[in-house]
């Protein structure tokens, strides 16, 4: 079977951990005078780096800033940080702000991830190889990060670390390091494996082989066509039928926007391709997101055995081997008149 792999989606998620800004509140009250700021948008000025540790406080920012020569005072950042609520979500990390800039300002510019250094941006369907070449960019030892896949522990009930680093931006500080940058992954991970079902399994299927499933799902469609891509893998599961995913294949090939499946890819000596092998591959072939992971446990309602992008945007599903058939020769159709050719 044919399968086109639809464009993969970047998330944009919430950082790892929030910084907290409970600690120190009495410093607003002290003075009875205002706190000294600089004028906002001052325009082109050097630039510094600010460090901010796991769990740093609102009035530890705040003193960096000013030590720093980012703000006029700390406190006019404090006071700034306890009235809006946006500055829970200053991540960890290096930070590279501008000097003699208005609190107003210091905070925009600590939101921004562009400005923070090493940034780990993980997209969903990502390979654990792909986010250890990302890692290794930031500042992370290969050889750690070599060890560390390979020893870390994982959630009770899955047996390989692909699938399990989820979706979302990192940022990590200085000196932080590989064991406890994957834990951090990993733990976000598990927290949407329970939240989407996974953990608790599905009829026959268990955590392990739904994780695998929804990463087939957030190679195969695009989300509004999840839940009928998670039924058809059911149902040829079912059936007894080989699951035949191109994207099984691209994982052990490693590559990817590929739109055509040569022959003698699919005839690959690997327990992964599924052209050959039936059944689930025997881990993930990448990292989901959140909706891939709900569309493996609540897949949609059908007898469904075959689908495939015929152009792009348009997926069609059956149980007809015939009608398929008439589809793929669309989809070839489109194909050789550069219908997938890429816009960008």
């Amino acid at each position: 079977m044919k399968l086109v792999k639809a464009p993969l989606l970047r998330v944009t998620a919430a950082f790892a951990v929030a910084v907290l800004f409970t600690a120190g509140v009495h410093e607003m009250r002290k003075g009875s005078g205002g706190s000294p700021d600089f004028p906002c948008s001052p325009g082109v000025t050097s630039e510094v780096e600010i460090a901010i540790g796991k769990g740093a406080t609102g009035a530890d920012i705040a003193q960096q800033l000013f030590q720093s020569g980012v703000t006029k005072s700390s406190s006019a950042f404090f006071r700034l940080a306890v009235g809006d609520e946006r500055s829970q979500r200053i991540a960890p990390g290096s930070h590279r702000i501008q000097i003699g800039i208005c609190a107003l300002d210091a905070l925009s510019q600590l939101l921004d991830p562009k400005r923070i250094s090493g940034l780990i941006n993980i997209f969903e369907g990502e390979w654990n190889s792909e986010i250890a070449s990302q890692m290794i960019a930031a500042g992370f030892a290969r050889d750690e990060i070599t060890k560390e896949m390979a020893t870390i522990d994982l959630p009770m009930g899955f047996k390989v670390l692909e699938g399990l680093l989820f979706p979302a931006q990192y940022s990590f500080a200085k000196g932080t390091s590989a064991q406890s940058a994957l834990m951090s992954m990993v733990e976000r991970g598990s927290l949407e494996i329970v939240k989407s079902g996974i953990s608790a399994g599905s009829g026959k299927y268990s955590p392990q082989q739904l994780l695998i499933i929804s990463s087939i799902v957030q190679a195969e469609a695009d989300e509004k066509d999840f839940s009928k891509v998670s039924r058809v893998i059911r149902n040829r599961l079912e059936k007894g039928m080989p699951l035949q995913m191109d994207s099984t294949v691209h994982y052990v090939k490693k590559v990817r926007g590929k739109i055509f499946l040569s022959t003698a890819s699919t005839l690959l000596k690997s327990d992964y391709n599924t052209y050959r092998k039936y059944g689930l591959p025997p881990g993930p072939i990448g990292n989901p997101g959140a909706a891939a992971m709900r569309a493996a446990v609540n897949p949609d309602s059908g007898d469904w055995l075959y689908f495939i992008t015929v152009a792009p945007g348009d997926t069609r599903f059956t149980s007809s081997n015939d009608q398929f058939n008439l589809w793929k020769a669309e989809y070839k159709k489109n194909l050789r008149a550069g219908a997938f050719r890429s816009t960008k």
